[in-house]
């Protein structure tokens, strides 16, 4: 893991150990991490979100970079600058959570919280984010070798049940005539418009994305623990965005939905689930 920013000396004494009794010093890392494995680079904003900035296949990005829009202050997602992997808790869309229970009815921000808060890291690749509107905590381990693997644990931090809603976010380079592979036609939409598209429940349980260069990968996931698979394609909508987004979640709908529900969890209860991003040219 290499770091670069305001901390990065402190942040180097920790990455060059494996132990992971971190000071608190140490993981207040203002700057961003980086990982190397095989063929892969990735670059990480633990205090934007825990946003994964970048990842290289072959020294080639992957990812949106975006418009130029970062306002962290801003309410909106979108607003905020849309770009890179955010992590989607506890909702994507802006909602009220459901009942019973004494959260019904709180109001839950646009995207979630967890692409807002500031991440701590536990480790070399690893991170987690806790929950300020509802208690969760969301722990994220990365691994880079011949693939990109990406693990996640779910805990309910409160005294009550609480349905454990999450979603990816990736937001890949998108090209009008890529091929796209994800159990059946993907909506192209025109210039200038963008649409989603919801997959049959545990219908799928991967995707590949094409380019021109010849780039390829293929993302994987178990349909058995995120079952619900969105599909997003901005065409230069949205202020000029150019990305398409394959969102494996643990619920439906967009967010913590009665008819689509994600798992309930006990108090202190916990919920593991994985995705894999492999070379697939």
């Amino acid at each position: 893991m290499a770091v670069a920013g305001p901390q990065a000396a402190s942040v180097a004494r920790a990455s060059a150990s494996t132990r992971l009794d971190l000071t608190p010093l140490d993981t207040t890392i203002l700057g961003g991490m980086r990982l190397r494995g095989g063929s892969w680079e990735m670059e990480i904003q633990p205090a934007r979100g825990g946003r994964i900035t970048s990842l290289r296949l072959g020294g080639e990005e992957l990812l949106d970079q975006g418009i130029g829009v970062d306002d962290r202050n801003a309410v909106g997602f979108v607003a905020a600058g849309a770009r890179g992997w955010d992590e989607m808790v506890p909702t994507v869309d802006a909602a009220r959570y459901p009942g019973p229970g004494p959260y019904e009815g709180i109001e839950l921000p646009d995207h979630g919280e967890a692409w807002r808060l500031p991440w701590t890291v536990t480790g070399d690749g690893t991170m987690e984010c806790s929950g300020r509107v509802l208690p969760w905590k969301l722990e994220r381990r990365i691994v880079l070798d011949a693939s990109v693997r990406l693990e996640y644990r779910y805990t309910n931090l409160g005294d009550t049940p609480l349905y454990a809603y999450w979603c990816a976010h990736p937001l890949f380079r998108y090209e009008a005539d890529m091929p796209v592979e994800v159990g059946g036609d993907v909506a192209r939409p025109e210039t200038g418009k963008s649409r989603k598209a919801f997959l049959r429940r545990g219908s799928v349980d991967h995707a590949r994305l094409e380019w021109g260069s010849g780039l390829a990968v293929e993302l994987a996931w178990d349909p058995a623990l995120t079952p619900y698979v969105g599909v997003w394609v901005c065409n230069g909508d949205l202020g000029g965005y150019h990305h398409i987004a394959i969102e494996p979640a643990t619920g439906g709908a967009d967010r913590p939905h009665l008819a689509t529900p994600p798992p309930l969890l006990a108090p202190g209860e916990e919920l593991t689930w994985w995705l894999e991003v492999k070379d697939a040219r």
